[in-house]
Formats: C-alpha cells, structure tokens, sequence
C-alpha cells in the first residue's frame, strides 16, 4: 500500500477497475454511476471519496474494506414485509455520493479517512459468515452501496450461491444503466427518499429529486421487493401539503401495496440545533399516507406499536404485531396469507425468524490478498 493513503494506485490490493465511465474531449473521464457525472483529472477522487481516476481510468478504491459488520433484525433496515424477524448480517463501507447535512451516519458516510475501514472481508467470506451466523440475507449500508456497487454486486453473488438474498438500503442516485447492472444482484431494497420537494434536495442533500423518483419507478418494475423511507425533519420536510403531495405520487406511481416507512429525526452532523421529531408529526403522516389509499404505512425510531403493526387491508386484522424490532403475533401462513384468504405483499417464504431486536457487531478474520476476481476484479480469499 502507498504511504500516502489518499493516493490512488492499482497496486492497492482494495483498488479495482471500474465499468461505469468514459472520456471527454478535454482529457477528463467523466464517473456514469450517478447523477453527479464527477470528471476527473488523473489522481482526482469523486464527491463519494472511494472513486477515482488513475491510470486513465475510473477504480473502486475500497472493495472488499468495511467500516464494520453487524448482525440486526430485518426491521432494522427498515423492511417490515420481507422475511419478517429473520437476522440479516450488515455492513458498510465509507464515502457517499450525496451531503446530506443531517446525515446520522455521518462518521461512516462522510469520513474522508481511509482508516475508517478498518475491517476487511471477501465476497465469500462474508456469505459464509452470514450462513454461519443464520443470517437470511446481507445489507450493504450504513452508507450508500451505489459508490462501491462492484463489491456489493460481487457480495450478493456470492450470498445467492448459498441461499442468502441481498438487500440495498440506498437514497436511489443512480444513472439508468449502472442502476439496472446493479439491482439484477439484489432482492430488495429500501429507498429513502428524503423530501418531496426539489428545493429540499438541492439545498439540504445537494442532489436532484428527479434522479431519485426515476430510480423508484423504475424497481417498481423489477422482482426486486421496494419498501421507501421518509425522514421527518422539523421545519424541513414536514409540512401537511408536502407530505400529501409525496403520498399522492406514491399511490399514482408506485401503488397502494408498497411499503412507506416514517421515521423521526434526532439533531445530527449539520443540523443539530433542529429538535427531535415529534411522534405525533410521524402518526399524522401515517394517517395522511392512509387517507391517500396506502395501505402498508409505518413509523419509525419512536415507540408506536400501532405504527409498527401490519394490518391486512381485507379483514382489519393485525397479521403483524410489532414492538419496536420484536414480533409479538404474527398471524400470516407460509406464503404471506391472512386467515381471511388475502395475501399480504412482500416476500414470506416461511414461518417468521427468532432474531427479536438483537444487534451482535461481528469482527470477520478475512485478510486481503490480491488475485483473479469475478467480473474480472480482484478477489479477497480467506
């Protein structure tokens, strides 16, 4: 490794090549992963930190390194309808390819450190740990896996190989083409989509609204189950006319069945003098996303088992019974089906997970050593 752990370099054993860019005409390479189009001059790293131009090209500067690894409850992510109360193992890397100036990940998502990934792992090794570890599925998190979207896929791969699914929690920024390469990899995902207002996007996210809604309608054309979430920040992106606003282009363009999550802020990275949301604001939205026809609608990071709870849309009955991360009743067969003959959408393949509201952070043995990797990137073996 260089002694300069900024500087880019292919003989970095955690540097791979990349697909996803191409060349102008006044000798820049411009990164297509996402809407930012970063064009970079030799040795230059993109807004997201972890890619970057050298040897005329744009390399992944952080496959196979992590900030850390953590067995959660699915819940946690937030998915409520796929694989109820199973463990899912967790991990990120560094970097983000927005700037978000209340991001509560921000020691991870915004560390310009190269020593905050501390940790390494192969795609391998990290099934084999999430098998050893009775994980149903991975979570690539914490900060967005779009930025290091090379090892994600190569990650899930490997997962699929033994019967472990994959899973993105994203903000969605992301070009047409990578976004499609990307999510064959994945099962599901969860969408934050910050705000409904464009001005919100530019000015606290410095990102685009478009970009994001584009990446929304386009899984809901996948196999890939989509469950969205929307943080409530004070003064920001609570206003009723605004919230109604986003709920009416979710029935529109999503549709009554998919999931939307309301989770509260707590003061953060930037914005730390904005108070804490208040639970009521995350019960009057739900009751707005209901009144607009959705039908699965949920509040997070406060107490509100009401708000937790799965009820199905035929019968009244709660199928679901939440308590924070801990299923209490859980009254759906095999398949996802309520009693009454409805089948609640998502993806039941089974009795619910034991996990409870457990979260076990692991520390994985699994040293880098360079070689011949899937899609002709290096590979990390144990």
């Amino acid at each position: 490794m260089s002694e300069d752990p900024d500087r880019l370099s292919l003989a970095d054993p955690y540097t791979v090549p990349t697909a996803h860019w191409h060349g102008l005409d006044d000798g820049r390479i411009q990164c297509d992963v996402c809407p930012r189009n970063c064009r970079l001059r030799e040795g230059q790293r993109g807004l997201c930190f972890v890619r970057g131009r050298v040897d005329d090209q744009i390399v992944l500067a952080s496959y196979g390194r992590s900030s850390g690894f953590c067995v959660d409850p699915i819940e946690k992510k937030p998915l409520n309808h796929f694989l109820p109360g199973s463990a899912v193992l967790s991990f990120g890397t560094a970097g983000c390819n927005l700037a978000c100036r209340f991001c509560q990940n921000w020691d991870i998502s915004k560390s310009r450190e190269t020593n905050t990934l501390a940790a390494s792992a192969s795609p391998d090794g990290l099934a084999r740990a999430a098998e050893k570890f009775g994980c149903r599925s991975v979570a690539f998190t914490y900060n967005d896996p779009v930025i290091f979207m090379e090892y994600a896929m190569d990650v899930a791969d490997a997962c699929r190989e033994r019967g472990i699914r994959a899973v993105a929690v994203s903000a969605g920024y992301m070009n047409a083409a990578p976004r499609a390469e990307f999510y064959g990899h994945m099962d599901a995902a969860n969408i934050d989509l910050k705000a409904f207002s464009e001005n919100f996007y530019e000015k606290v996210t410095f990102a685009r609204l478009p970009a994001v809604l584009e990446t929304l309608e386009y899984l809901k054309t996948t196999d890939v189950w989509l469950e969205v979430t929307t943080l409530l920040i004070p003064g920001h992106n609570d206003s009723d006319a605004e919230i109604a606003a986003e709920c009416a282009w979710f029935a529109e363009h999503l549709g009554p069945d998919v999931p939307l999550h309301f989770s509260a802020f707590h003061p953060d990275f930037k914005m730390r003098d904005v108070p804490r949301t208040p639970p009521e604001t995350l019960r009057k939205a739900r009751r707005i996303a209901r009144e607009h026809g959705l039908r699965y609608v949920y509040t997070g990071n406060v107490h509100d088992p009401d708000g937790q709870t799965t009820v199905c849309p035929e019968c009244d009955t709660p199928v679901i019974v939440r308590d924070w991360y801990e299923i209490n009743d859980y009254r759906l067969n095999d398949n996802g089906g309520c009693a009454c003959g409805a089948v609640i959408p998502g993806r039941f393949d089974g009795p619910e997970g034991g996990w409870g509201s457990r979260r076990m952070p692991l520390r994985l043995a699994d040293p880098a050593k360079p070689g011949a990797g899937k899609h002709d990137r290096r590979a990390l073996a144990l």
